[in-house]
């Protein structure tokens, strides 16, 4: 009788100790994405951002290649009488598809004959920024960079019209010299993680990866902060399993991070707010 009593104290005491601990996970903020992997490596962006754009010594590449492929010139001039700014640059003789991964894409609009920073290119329209790039106000330069594949690459700079430098970054193929990067091999050829840093903070795409190679978590970090639609995925090409929707102020204290939509390992939807 009385080891009857006490098994069900205990038994009591669980059931009112994982009450507390629901009802506190309930109102911490949804965060199904905090994945424990190990300290990231980081990748040594400044000496692979220096790679050289012209000929190795010896070699002789034909005029307007880069990294080993073939680009245009092209210009862009905005403004009137001595106000016009003029842009200098290359782009793809040939249509490549740039890095999915990357959030930032240059390319040149022919129609619109000015250079476009979006995700959504216009295959027939556009012309993919590749090789050297400067930006001039007369005889004054106020940016100078190199595009790879549409992304910023190597060393950029800023000037103001008092030729005074306003800002130096490097990048490694669209990527901030500070990102970070995890692998699942020792060969580095498996990505496990991708961190965009910038200027000490995360900014930009963040991506994780299954071991097969498939997307396991995307999403977008503003000054250091979550913002926009999280999803988690199957370690199924392209298979969705749920999305959090991030405030798009990452400093709104007040909006609350909440599961807007979960589907099943088969793709059916099982959750959306919109239909609640």
């Amino acid at each position: 009788m009385k080891s009857s009593f006490i098994k069900y104290i205990l038994l009591t005491c669980i059931v009112l100790l994982l009450g507390r601990v629901t009802s506190y996970a309930q109102e911490e903020e949804v965060d199904l994405f905090e994945i424990n992997y190990d300290t990231p490596l980081t990748l040594d962006m400044e000496s692979e951002s220096e790679v050289e754009i012209k000929a190795p010594k010896g070699k002789k590449v034909k005029k307007g290649t880069f990294y080993g492929l073939r680009t245009k010139k092209g210009f862009a001039r905005t403004g009137f009488g001595d106000k016009v700014v003029l842009e200098l640059f290359h782009y793809l003789k040939e249509y490549e598809e740039p890095d999915q991964y990357v959030r930032d894409i240059y390319w040149y609009d022919f129609k619109k004959r000015k250079i476009i920073n979006s995700k959504k290119i216009n295959k027939d329209n556009a012309g993919i920024l590749h090789g050297p790039y400067k930006k001039m106000l007369g005889d004054q330069l106020l940016e100078e960079g190199v595009y790879y594949k549409g992304t910023k690459h190597a060393r950029w700079s800023e000037w103001n019209k008092y030729d005074i430098l306003q800002s130096k970054e490097k990048y490694y193929k669209g990527w901030p010299k500070e990102s970070r990067v995890q692998y699942y091999d020792r060969g580095r050829k498996q990505i496990k993680e991708i961190i965009p840093v910038h200027f000490g903070e995360k900014e930009g795409n963040y991506y994780a990866f299954y071991e097969s190679g498939n997307v396991a978590v995307r999403g977008e970090y503003h000054f250091d902060g979550k913002v926009g639609i999280w999803t988690e995925y199957y370690d199924i090409k392209n298979r969705k399993k749920r999305q959090i929707q991030y405030g798009k102020d990452p400093f709104d204290e007040s909006f609350r991070p909440s599961i807007i939509r979960e589907w099943d390992e088969r793709g059916k939807p099982i959750y959306d707010v919109s239909k609640k």
